[in-house]
């Protein structure tokens, strides 16, 4: 059965919700700046597809209905807001304590695939963003399961292209610093940017 009123008009304000919400700064894309500035575009491909596989499974599970069970649970938002907390200072940590790229070392490695989706997993303001979408736009689909697929591949496409425009910014940056001082710079200011993401976490 087709989506319910098929068309580019009706999808628009999906599309545009998922495209503001995904170019937005926060963790991820703090992630792919630094990690497109350090390592590069190739290698920057895990962390990258990592998060905009980890939204698409998130709007497929609010599509589903499965976010609104999740987000019901007092004790696991916690738990997730605490954990994800840590794994973000962590990262932040990291981050700013890189220096200027150093491709051959064997201490500069990227974040990895399962690093990247962990950045959406473990945040509930992701879940919270797919489920109010699944809530505003339910009458594009005729059901859950068209809903699931609708949001998982819009958020999914969403923060891939997001996600690479903000890692290429890295690249710009990458070639546009000389001194090791400047990347001290960049790299705390980027630290500091991604730690303050932990922020409106706690906020909502």
């Amino acid at each position: 059965m087709p989506i319910a009123g098929w068309s580019v008009a009706t999808w628009s304000p999906l599309i545009l919700f998922a495209v503001i919400a995904t170019l937005t700064p926060g963790a991820a894309t703090m992630i792919a700046t630094a990690s497109g500035a350090q390592f590069g575009f190739r290698r920057s491909l895990p962390v990258m597809l990592g998060s905009a596989c980890a939204l698409a499974s998130l709007g497929v599970a609010a599509g589903a209905g499965l976010a609104g069970l999740l987000l019901a649970a007092p004790s696991l938002q916690l738990a997730m807001k605490l954990v994800g907390s840590a794994y973000l200072v962590w990262l932040a940590w990291k981050v700013s304590r890189s220096g200027p790229p150093k491709p051959l070392s064997e201490l500069a490695r990227p974040t990895p695939f399962i690093g990247g989706a962990s950045l959406l997993w473990l945040n509930p303001k992701g879940w919270a963003m797919t489920l109010s979408a699944a809530a505003s736009f339910a009458a594009l689909a005729s059901g859950p399961g068209q809903l699931a697929l609708l949001l998982g591949a819009t958020f999914g496409l969403a923060a891939t292209a997001s996600l690479f425009l903000w890692c290429l910014a890295g690249l710009v940056l990458r070639r546009l610093l000389r001194a090791n001082w400047q990347w001290h710079l960049l790299n705390a200011l980027l630290g500091l940017l991604l730690a303050a993401s932990i922020i409106p976490m706690w906020l909502e």
